[in-house]
């Protein structure tokens, strides 16, 4: 090859590389290292001669014609990186011999369709998933339909619960003839040998402790909704729709990039915020001198943030509000700080427990600090990644796992209190990052204390001067 060949050669090397990639598409998704060491570390915990099999998730309809937005089951992302429906994976604990090759892993996806692709997007496919995703053993799904597959000779068979009763007649491999062929296989297996409780212990023992990649995701998926509720906290004022709050949360999100909600969006003005999981987000004005709590959480590339605050509409707490927030506020501080390495998974639960009981007794609204009362009714913590609550088995808490921190006291209107404490709701929520140092507040960039909140409400916002024309 003389220089003027190699110079060429190097050239079109190039350029396929770069046809081979989409410019516009981001470069920060999980690396196929990533997944690889993900399925190693599940194989380690896996009992000899063991095969585990994850399905991904099925698509579902919203109505008619028209589907949700496809959400890949977080275990097989985890395990995978694959994103489409109509797959599943099977990985074996030690390596398998068919003739004369080697495998301990085996991939199946939805065969190419240029037709169907035309109309729902481009597919992997068998050499996509090998050049893209790294593997080395790819099928249709149509050979795991037909593939005479022995799951007797294996001692354990783990997988979860399927569920899927939905057909889809453009897929001969669809969701539902993958897991009803598998259950077909199952047939003459000793039922012993089919597990279906270790799969889920095993992968909530892998998704509790991020890896360093697994951070770098989640932390700019919390600092996303971080900046969420600081755009709010400068836009917000009396007769904002409580949809309207919403959009300014999600807009935030898209400009930075997050793909999704984390879950669905909670708005809860005044009374509405003592609803726990309120999603309706329909009151179309917030009326002066109510609080807004605001419970979202952006999903950036699979990892969701989750952070709530509560804020005053007009920008001022009320002397009850103030007094209310303040209480909750110095229960999460505590609560944070009770989140050690080594500590159990409950302990913030009951240090901030503690502090509010205390509190709404010196406030006059329960008697005792032992009274049973509906004001403080969940949970303070929760694990995050992957799902909002995400997999964990909920042991002590260990270096790297991220977990929230949200009391919150909600008095609806008709509480057996003064009528002055009536229609205050308030959570606030961060997402802490649990270290051998301590625990670290990764979404402390959003005001937390009372004072700060409505130091922040009086700055401008660029939505000000946003004015729509009004409809006919």
């Amino acid at each position: 090859m003389n220089k003027f060949q190699f110079i060429v050669f190097v050239f079109l090397g190039v350029l396929m590389k770069l046809n081979a990639q989409n410019p516009y598409l981001p470069e920060d998704y999980l690396s196929n290292n990533f997944h690889k060491e993900r399925r190693e570390a599940l194989r380690k915990l896996m009992p000899k001669n063991s095969v585990a099999i994850i399905f991904a998730n099925p698509i579902r309809n919203r109505s008619n014609d028209v589907d949700y937005l496809y959400h890949q089951d977080p275990n097989f992302y985890y395990l995978t990186g694959f994103k489409e429906p109509h797959s599943l994976v099977l990985i074996f604990k030690e390596e398998q011999k068919l003739n004369n090759k080697s495998f301990n892993e085996l991939l199946f996806v939805q065969e190419k369709n240029e037709y169907l692709e035309m109309w729902y997007g481009k597919r992997l496919g068998i050499n996509g998933a090998k050049d893209k995703l790294g593997y080395k053993d790819v099928f249709n799904g149509t050979t795991f339909l037909n593939i005479a597959i022995d799951f007797s000779k294996y001692s354990t068979i783990l997988f979860q619960n399927l569920h899927n009763d939905v057909r889809n007649t453009r897929e001969e491999a669809d969701l539902y003839n993958l897991i009803a062929s598998f259950e077909k296989k199952l047939k003459n297996v000793d039922e012993r040998k089919i597990n279906k409780k270790s799969l889920p212990y095993f992968m909530a023992s892998l998704r509790e402790i991020k890896t360093k990649d697994e951070l770098v995701l989640l932390k700019k998926a919390i600092e996303i909704s971080a900046i969420g509720q600081i755009e709010i906290m400068k836009a917000m004022h009396p007769k904002m729709s409580e949809l309207e709050v919403q959009g300014v949360h999600e807009f935030v999100y898209k400009k930075y990039g997050a793909e999704y909600e984390g879950y669905p969006s909670i708005v809860g003005a005044g009374g509405n915020g003592c609803i726990l999981h309120y999603i309706e987000n329909n009151k179309v004005e917030v009326e002066d001198g109510k609080l807004v709590l605001m419970d979202l959480g952006a999903e950036y590339h699979g990892y969701t943030g989750d952070v709530t605050r509560t804020i005053p509409a007009n920008g001022i707490f009320s002397t009850e509000q103030k007094q209310i927030y303040d209480l909750v506020y110095k229960a999460q501080e505590a609560a944070i700080k009770a989140a050690k390495v080594g500590s159990s998974f409950t302990k913030p639960n009951k240090v901030s427990k503690d502090i509010i009981n205390k509190g709404l007794v010196e406030l006059g609204i329960i008697d005792s600090e032992n009274d049973y009362h509906n004001y403080y009714p969940h949970m303070a913590s929760h694990h995050l990644g992957l799902d909002v609550h995400d997999a964990s088995n909920f042991g002590k808490l260990k270096e790297n796992m991220v977990i929230t921190v949200e009391p919150g006291i909600y008095i609806p209107k008709g509480s057996n209190c003064d009528e002055k404490w009536w229609d205050i709701a308030v959570r606030i929520e961060d997402d802490i990052l649990i270290t051998d140092k301590g625990p670290i507040n990764l979404s402390s960039k959003a005001p937390r204390t009372s004072e700060a909140i409505e130091l922040l409400m009086k700055e401008a916002s660029v939505l000000d001067s946003f004015v729509l024309p009004k409809l006919e």
